[in-house]
């Protein structure tokens, strides 16, 4: 019954944003059936250069959502910074395009997180995704790790008081260890199940860590997933299900691990590539 219950209000949500087209109605034949995203990082130079167009490309090719970066904390995205958060709204629902997660920097909810709040909440965003703590890849401590995350559960009680989730993106560092203490075990000690959520990176693999085993190891703490394929000895991600990453047990311990979107997060060819094989890979 919550599975209907979730499509039905994907739909609804979609209708009012103006997004019903025969690809949301296909939303079934999706992962989890749930809109399949992209992250427009790796597209930032297109965008640049032509915002709309490279919204309605990759809608054309079918995926029906994106999970943007605020311009407020990334120079890559300059050209969006003269654009009202409203405005760059309407460009997306345009594109036929549904967002309701982008990323902030550390730095600026920390600088003005009431200003990147009302951002948040004027583009039509549920989460708002801590991109990086910015803690040197080398030489910093636990006790600096904690210090981030316990500022992160201060930030995620104001994001609630706005009707947002707070959420945290993890990179390779946090999967190193200090003095044989996994990093991200750590992070999921300190960090609110409730005030902060994890959209995990599956890139990690390269490290021999598994996004299913994590969704196991901590179920209901995650909120989104990048994703990324990964071939051994190949430098850099592949297309989706051109690698090692077995996805149908990634998505199917994804339920448990509580996650309400996923966004594809490679090269800009890749990303064409990988939209066929998700829409194909049936895991309800």
């Amino acid at each position: 019954m919550q599975q209907v219950s979730r499509r039905r209000f994907l739909g609804a949500s979609m209708m009012a944003a103006g997004y019903l087209s025969t690809g949301a109605l296909e939303l079934g034949a999706d992962p989890l059936g749930l809109p399949i995203g992209f992250q427009v990082y790796p597209v930032r130079q297109q965008i640049e250069k032509d915002f709309t167009g490279t919204l309605k490309e990759f809608a054309a090719v079918g995926y029906r959502a994106c999970e943007m970066c605020s311009p407020r904390g990334y120079s890559d995205f300059g050209s969006l910074a003269g654009m009202k958060a409203a405005e760059v709204r309407r460009t997306i629902q345009d594109a036929g395009l549904l967002c309701e997660s982008s990323h902030f920097t550390f730095q600026e909810l920390k600088k003005d997180l009431p200003g990147s709040l009302a951002y948040a909440k004027e583009l039509g965003l549920r989460q708002v995704i801590i991109s990086s703590f910015g803690l040197p890849r080398q030489g910093a401590t636990m006790d600096a790790w904690r210090g981030a995350a316990d500022e992160s559960n201060k930030m995620g009680v104001e994001a609630q008081k706005a009707g947002l989730q707070l959420g945290f993106h993890n990179h390779a560092m946090e999967f190193e260890k200090i003095d044989g203490v996994l990093i991200y075990d750590e992070l999921m000690k300190t960090l609110d199940p409730k005030l902060v959520k994890m959209q995990f990176q599956v890139s990690v693999i390269s490290q021999g860590y598994k996004a299913a085993d994590f969704f196991k190891k901590y179920p209901g703490r995650f909120i989104s997933i990048h994703l990324q394929d990964w071939v051994p000895g190949q430098r850099g991600s592949v297309a989706i299900g051109k690698g090692q990453v077995d996805w149908k047990e990634l998505f199917t311990a994804a339920k448990a691990g509580g996650v309400k979107n996923y966004f594809v997060e490679v090269s800009p060819a890749a990303i064409k590539e990988s939209y066929p094989f998700l829409h194909d890979l049936a895991v309800s």
